[in-house]
């Protein structure tokens, strides 16, 4: 199950933390994996595991919020690899600030990547995948994302992009469905992160929450979410589409 083998798969932010382990899980499941994210040299980083691994991977510099560069990195990936079939959507910032102290230019730094910037990597994957009527696009969101999900103090501009990922995704999930492609959102809970780690709550604080909100008492690994995203990736889940998979630990339910 879940065999990947010669599928093409690009993951957005993918030099560290959730989208260097989805990059690792699919390259382990057998897909050929474009790793991009801004800064090459970490990239390559990860591609050079993934080879001395066995797998196939290349390394491009893509800033997702600026539609030339990821035109760019898209017009390549095609060039080396003849399509594309999967796309990981995970490129994304935050940092902690209040409702009433954010700047214009901190809310439009955060809408550009985290949620211009996966449209734009989601069109123009979709516009790939359309001409083999096969694809899956799986973009990331969070656990605060608005209505089931939760909000999070000095969170304003963070959570309003990930709940306008979930709607955005579901329009094209619609849309989509017809030329063979899913499109379906991972909710992140709190995961072992650089990014969760930038808000630097002590390890005591950290565990006292993880002990009164996830039923599970721990941080979640990337790896848990990487396993999801090969799921979603997979022909296993070709009759997935518009979902949300919120992966936890039971926050939610708690």
């Amino acid at each position: 199950m879940f065999d990947l083998k010669n599928k093409i798969a690009l993951v957005t932010g993918a030099k560290q933390g959730m989208g260097r382990a989805d990059a690792m899980a699919l390259a382990k499941q057998g897909a050929k994996v474009v790793v991009t994210d801004i800064d090459q040299a970490e990239c390559q980083l990860v591609v050079d595991e993934i080879i001395s691994q066995g797998g196939e991977a290349v390394a491009f510099k893509m800033d997702v919020s600026n539609k030339a560069e990821v035109d760019q990195v898209f017009n390549e990936t095609i060039k080396q690899f003849g399509r594309l079939d999967i796309l990981i959507n995970n490129a994304g910032i935050y940092f902690p600030k209040t409702a009433l102290e954010l700047t214009e230019d901190d809310w439009d730094k955060t809408i550009n990547i985290n949620l211009k910037g996966q449209f734009l990597c989601a069109q123009r994957a979709a516009q790939e995948m359309a001409k083999n009527k096969w694809g899956r696009i799986i973009n990331i969101a969070s656990i605060a994302s608005g209505q089931v999900g939760i909000g999070i103090s000095g969170g304003v501009h963070y959570t309003a992009t990930k709940g306008g990922i979930i709607g955005m995704s579901e329009t094209m999930a619609v849309e989509w469905a017809p030329l063979g492609i899913t499109v379906n959102v991972i909710g992140p809970g709190a995961i072992d992160t650089p990014m969760s780690r930038s808000t630097r709550m002590s390890k005591e604080a950290m565990d006292q929450f993880l002990a009164q909100n996830v039923p599970l008492k721990r941080i979640g690994r990337p790896e848990e979410v990487a396993a999801a995203v090969v799921f979603l990736a997979s022909e296993e889940a070709s009759y997935v589409t518009g979902a949300t998979l919120f992966v936890d630990g039971g926050w939610l339910a708690s």
